[in-house]
């Protein structure tokens, strides 16, 4: 019985969080002029020869690497490597500032060594308070990039500091951050489409 039991709440789970899912990207048209906005800018940072830069902490870290690669390395397309970087892969640099400066800084100080004002910052943080999120974000303004954010719940702080912000309509971490990648991947053919061209298509 306690098998039976078991598997009975599995199933209840998995229909709970499949329905969770659907209601969210149910969603997704709401936040679709705001997608189609930083596609637009995206797509003229990279013409301009500029590049992106994405950073979030743990399962946001994650999705920064992950949209990074896309770009570097290809989403459906062949063509060449696209300029994008995720603040979250060096550890040498991660250890280095956050034991010398604080952890809060981390992302601020690689906004001051790397970015410039023809670039484009994306942070991504479902609730949109994470200390060192906030720090970079106030970097990237002093130098006159663009500012976007991927957040959710009620957008937290970084809502009205970015230039530009996607708030996933879900207080669910989980939801938020499977929108987040979802959203991700949008804008990655976006821009594959917009400045590579439809053309070579190699699934």
């Amino acid at each position: 019985m306690g098998i039976v039991s078991a598997g009975g709440m599995v199933q209840s789970d998995i229909r709970s969080a499949t329905e969770e899912h659907i209601a969210v990207f149910s969603s997704m048209e709401d936040v679709a002029p705001q997608i189609e906005a930083l596609g637009e800018r995206l797509v003229a940072c990279i013409r301009s020869g500029g590049k992106v830069l994405f950073f979030g902490n743990g399962g946001s870290a994650a999705d920064s690497q992950h949209l990074a690669a896309e770009l570097v390395g290809r989403f459906v397309r062949e063509r060449r490597g696209l300029p994008a970087i995720a603040l979250t892969t060096d550890t040498s640099i991660l250890t280095a500032v956050g034991n010398d400066y604080g952890f809060e800084t981390i992302f601020a100080r690689q906004i001051e060594a790397l970015c410039g004002p023809q670039d484009i910052v994306v942070s991504i943080s479902t609730s949109g308070n994470s200390p060192n999120v906030i720090a970079a974000i106030e970097r990237a303004k002093e130098i006159g990039a663009f500012t976007a954010a991927l957040t959710g719940k009620d957008g937290g702080r970084v809502k009205d500091m970015v230039d530009l912000c996607i708030r996933v309509p879900s207080s669910v971490t989980s939801r938020i951050q499977e929108a987040h990648i979802f959203i991700g991947h949008v804008l990655c053919d976006w821009v594959e489409r917009s400045v590579v061209g439809d053309g070579d298509v190699r699934g």
